[in-house]
């Protein structure tokens, strides 16, 4: 597939149309700027995006939570716009096999790397606001995170799948919460599966590339079976 069409399947995938230049600048990591004569990078992109995003999500939150007091909405938002929700999104549209990564990088994994897919859906929503104007980065951003804003919203005071499965744990008697982790591959791309456990029962499992990054994934499934099973459960 050549460059053109992988542009326009990425658009597709999007549901957006950004032109081809700023689309591909949008992807463009420095590692692959400065093996190519140190061509520009989407940081400049990225900076723009990451404002779109932090306005779109405040202005949902508060428009959403009338009563709710500032320093809550701040946790709730930081909840959302963080480097793991970011990767996330990413992987769920498929975002790394997009990226343009020097050979360096390429080898140590960096299409799976949390830092590069987050800073590059914010180049992407950058890029959207340049090509295409503020309405239809706003709506690219809703799509891409007014699902984890409603999780967040439903989630515990310590605003973090973690912390919401210790408050649960307590709160139903269902014993103390352990991760049971393991690992494959090479150090450069390893990858960690991590199983939330409370007491005896497996509750939720997760992979990521860091222990930390698993275990989150893990507890965050494990918050949602709980509820599934406990629907009238809940913390203020």
């Amino acid at each position: 597939m050549t460059e053109a069409q992988n542009l326009r399947e990425l658009n597709e995938r999007l549901g957006i149309d950004i032109d081809p230049e700023t689309l591909r600048l949008s992807l463009t990591h420095r590692s692959y700027a400065f093996e190519n004569g140190g061509i520009p990078t989407n940081e400049r992109l990225e900076f723009l995006g990451d404002s779109v995003l932090q306005l779109v999500a405040t202005e949902w939150l508060f428009h959403n939570n009338p009563a709710m007091a500032e320093g809550r909405l701040a946790k709730m938002r930081s909840a959302v716009v963080n480097t793991r929700a970011l990767a996330a999104v990413a992987r769920q549209y498929g975002i790394g096999d997009y990226l343009l990564l020097g050979k360096g990088e390429e080898l140590t994994g960096g299409r799976n790397k949390d830092s590069i897919l987050a800073d590059t859906v914010e180049a992407i929503i950058g890029a959207c606001y340049i090509s295409q104007g503020r309405q239809v980065a706003e709506d690219l951003v809703h799509r891409f995170v007014d699902p984890m804003l409603d999780d967040a919203v439903n989630l515990g005071a310590g605003m973090d799948y973690k912390t919401t499965l210790q408050e649960a744990a307590a709160d139903l008697g269902l014993g103390v919460v352990t991760y049971d982790i393991t690992s494959e591959g090479p150090d450069h791309a390893r990858v960690f599966t991590a199983l939330a456990q409370l007491g005896d029962t497996t509750w939720g499992s997760g992979e990521g590339t860091s222990k930390k990054n698993a275990e989150l994934v893990a507890a965050e499934a494990a918050v949602k079976a709980i509820r599934e099973k406990h629907p009238d459960w809940s913390r203020a």
